[in-house]
């Protein structure tokens, strides 16, 4: 609460310089992410392939756009997909954002993509006069909605100077690394070893109940220990009482293994537990696990340990006290 003061002020700042914000994607993240600019009293309008998804935030006082390219007399345009090929879409094919005569001054993207990806986009918005910076974040929908999120963004320091005030409502703080796509670097690093530590949590506590200690108690402990952290909290419901609704599929897991992977190769880095990591998480993919939480790793392992698991139906924190 200390830096709240500091934040609003640089955001009423930013505010009287008249930004107006545009959104693109609703998923999860973005979502989550275009509602704290909304809570926050930013002039947002938004846009998603499948209207209804976007509907909810006029409540909030979003705009909705009927199309992407309306989007580009906003100010800000930030952007939250899947893939490079999403992001290449919405921006430059027919009717994309960058496609008319009318452009923003920035695209702030937040997607997991390549650097190579991400610096072939650079490059096209570079021709077309347009700025562009990188802003991938930490954490998953419910870090999002309660204001947890923490922020790493690389490009022009003029233009993250011009993005900060509003990064910094998506949650705990940002980082500023540096120019180009070294924020790309960030996230695919970090992702790499989101995936690594779920595998790894996974097995002990398949490790733990086999000898007799119940999900639960294990989890609880491993939380309160020096191993413990947002992450192990925020995964626990799901792995005590296998509640696996979607904040992260399996396939997106893969999908930034894979990133990860190819990082290792472009650098010359020898990354052997992320290597098992993938090949576990392409298991889980090839088994039908789909519109599920990754967390589901667990029952797979379960079952290679000759176990059956049951919800233990305990009430346990996420941790997760919003900000």
């Amino acid at each position: 609460m200390a830096g709240k003061p500091a934040v609003n002020a640089a955001l009423n700042a930013a505010v009287k310089a008249a930004q107006k914000i545009g959104w693109i994607g609703m998923g999860r993240m973005g979502y989550g992410m275009a509602s704290r600019l909304l809570e926050n009293g930013c002039d947002v309008t938004v846009w998603n392939r499948t209207r209804s998804k976007a509907e909810p935030l006029a409540a909030q006082a979003a705009k909705i756009a009927d199309a992407v390219v309306d989007l580009a007399s906003c100010d800000i345009v930030f952007t939250m997909v899947s893939t490079t090929a999403d992001l290449k879409q919405v921006l430059f094919e027919k009717n994309g954002l960058l496609s008319g005569k009318k452009f923003p001054k920035v695209v702030i993207d937040c997607s997991s993509i390549s650097d190579d990806g991400s610096a072939e986009v650079r490059a096209k918005c570079d021709e077309l006069g347009v700025g562009y910076l990188c802003a991938p974040v930490s954490g998953n929908g419910k870090v999002a909605k309660a204001g947890l999120l923490w922020v790493v963004a690389s490009g022009p320091k003029t233009l993250f100077d011009l993005a900060e005030p509003y990064l910094k409502l998506f949650g705990r703080g940002v980082t500023y690394v540096g120019e180009g796509e070294l924020a790309r670097v960030w996230k695919i690093a970090h992702n790499t070893m989101f995936g690594v530590i779920i595998q790894s949590l996974c097995e002990i506590t398949i490790l733990a109940e086999k000898a007799g200690i119940p999900r639960h108690v294990f989890l609880e402990s491993i939380n309160n220990s020096v191993l413990g952290s947002m992450y192990t909290r925020y995964k626990t419901p799901a792995l005590v009482n296998l509640d696996f609704a979607v904040t992260f599929t399996p396939k997106l897991l893969l999908k930034d293994m894979d990133l990860g992977l190819g990082a290792a190769r472009k650098y010359g880095v020898q990354m052997p537990a992320a290597a098992i990591t993938r090949e576990c998480v392409q298991n889980t993919v090839g088994r039908g696990y789909e519109d599920v939480d990754f967390s589901v790793l667990l029952l797979e392992l379960a079952k290679a340990a000759g176990m059956e698991l049951k919800s233990e139906n305990v009430k346990v924190s996420d941790g997760l006290v919003p900000r």
